[in-house]
């Protein structure tokens, strides 16, 4: 997207004890320095506790303001991990290959990838990837689906894939 105007991204933190104070919210801090290369200007961060009440209100907060939502934490096993069956609901429609190749490239790295419940999805034309609460995590799927990112995001914004058929008339 570099030949573009930078794209509008929110972060959004899940976790209960970055929203107590007792932790720093590292994972957030990573996704706001990588989407920074995007380029993309953070227009909302936030950082709430794992329940489903503060999660749904940040990502229609979230998604009314930009066209890229990162979330990080809460997509694990654990049952304080709302973030998938509280985000999956409020989205127009999933996008599954970029999930998919989160837990991929993941995978490459630790077994207990294919454990996380990571969602990518469409609301309102915002693109929402959903990620693991891991400083570390958040890098590796961010980079895993790099490549198509900028892509997404345009279609998103309504400008045509040059590689589509035309039209039928």
């Amino acid at each position: 997207m570099a030949e573009e105007s930078p794209c509008r991204a929110a972060v959004l933190t899940v976790s209960d004890a970055a929203a107590r104070g007792e932790r720093e919210d590292e994972s957030g801090r990573r996704a706001a320095e990588r989407l920074a290369s995007l380029p993309a200007d953070i227009v909302w961060r936030g950082v709430v506790a794992d329940e489903a009440v503060a999660i749904e209100a940040a990502v229609i907060e979230a998604t009314a303001a930009a066209d890229l939502l990162v979330i990080s934490g809460g997509t694990g096993l654990a049952p304080r991990d709302r973030t998938p069956q509280t985000v999956t609901p409020l989205l127009d429609y999933q996008v599954p290959g970029m999930a998919e190749a989160m837990r991929a490239r993941g995978l490459a790295s630790t077994p207990h990838a294919m454990l996380s419940r990571q969602v990518v999805g469409v609301r309102n034309r915002c693109l929402v990837v959903a990620l693991p609460g891991s400083p570390r995590a958040v890098v590796e799927c961010l980079d895993a689906v790099w490549p198509a990112l900028p892509h997404a995001l345009r279609l998103l914004a309504g400008h045509r894939d040059p590689h589509a058929a035309p039209p039928a008339e």
